[in-house]
């Protein structure tokens, strides 16, 4: 998996492919999760696109609110799919290699995937603000050209966040050490099995991570804050009732998924010295997304009642 080469008049191993481990499995098990896995892909992209389908279909779902969550299921058919064919190919497979490059490029779309739902997130909080707080300028405020800024910029700062991370661990050397204990390459174990100085790159991550995480949650942490004061002056329980409906499944998406990414990326070599991460890892990019659009179908009655009128029109 490396070749050797001379420098500073010294031997170095240049790696040239990496060795996921994955998960430790009998051969009966691993029929069991080749299926299991399978079946949560299949139905985690057929779900979001269901929504994709009718959000586009339905003119009483072309608001702000169902256009942010149209390009979150788009984001999440992408975000599942770089991680999730590999892992589930490797669980019956004797190769579980991939190329370096492989790797680099695996990990840079998955970081771009995470960081910009982290802002895509805070900016369907904000649009839920405006929303209930602010509903006389609520068109105004939300128009269709601020949305798609709005999604432009998370976009931005996704691709933005992963270059940079990417372009100092990049730069590490790992030095005959291919195998890493993951079933996907992540920041954690590529710091962690690197036998060059990583102290650099993980002051980077840290504070990259510490920037993309943090103000889109304080973001949606103050945008809830006031929603709560605003819903809370509303007379009727009805209306209470009403204006937390539109919240519910939104809020729900944000504690599932920062819940178990937030430590994961808050010290990642720490984080991965636990034997618990692969299964943390699983929740996140497994778990979370086939739940995701479920969550927005079962709380949300408009979504609910669009999807049933695309198949009775359709029938």
């Amino acid at each position: 998996s490396s070749f050797l080469y001379r420098m500073a008049g010294r031997n170095e191993t240049k790696v040239m492919y990496f060795i996921l481990l994955g998960f430790p499995t009998t051969a009966e098990q691993q029929l069991l999760l080749f299926s299991a896995l399978l079946l949560a892909y299949l139905l985690t992209v057929l779900e979001n696109l269901l929504i994709i389908l009718t959000i586009r279909n339905n003119h009483s779902l072309q608001k702000p609110m169902y256009f942010f969550l149209g390009n979150l299921s788009f984001l999440e058919i992408w975000y599942v799919s770089v991680i999730e064919p590999k892992m589930i190919v490797d669980v019956l497979s004797h190769d579980k290699r991939i190329s370096f490059q492989g790797c680099m490029t695996q990990l840079h779309f998955f970081v771009t995937f995470v960081c910009t739902e982290y802002v895509l997130l805070a900016a369907m909080a904000y649009d839920r603000f405006v929303a209930i707080c602010k509903p006389l300028r609520y068109p105004l405020i939300m128009s269709h050209r601020v949305c798609a800024q709005l999604i432009a910029l998370c976009w931005m700062c996704g691709l933005a966040t992963s270059s940079i991370k990417l372009s100092f661990i990049a730069r590490l050397s790992f030095c005959g050490v291919d195998k890493i204990n993951h079933y996907f390459c992540d920041i954690s174990p590529l710091l962690n099995i690197s036998c060059s100085d990583s102290s650099l790159a993980e002051l980077v991550d840290f504070i990259l991570a510490l920037l993309v995480i943090m103000v889109p949650l304080c973001t949606v942490v103050a945008s809830y804050i006031f929603i709560l004061f605003t819903v809370l002056k509303i007379p009727s329980s009805q209306g209470r009732q009403k204006a937390f409906s539109t919240c519910s499944s939104h809020l729900t998406v944000v504690v599932l998924f920062y819940s178990t990414t937030l430590f994961t990326y808050a010290h990642p070599k720490l984080m991965y010295t636990y034997r618990a991460n692969k299964l943390v890892s699983v929740l996140y990019t497994v778990v979370v997304p086939l739940l995701n659009p479920l969550i927005y179908c079962l709380r949300n009655k408009e979504v609910r009642f669009a999807i049933r009128k695309t198949f009775t029109c359709k029938r």
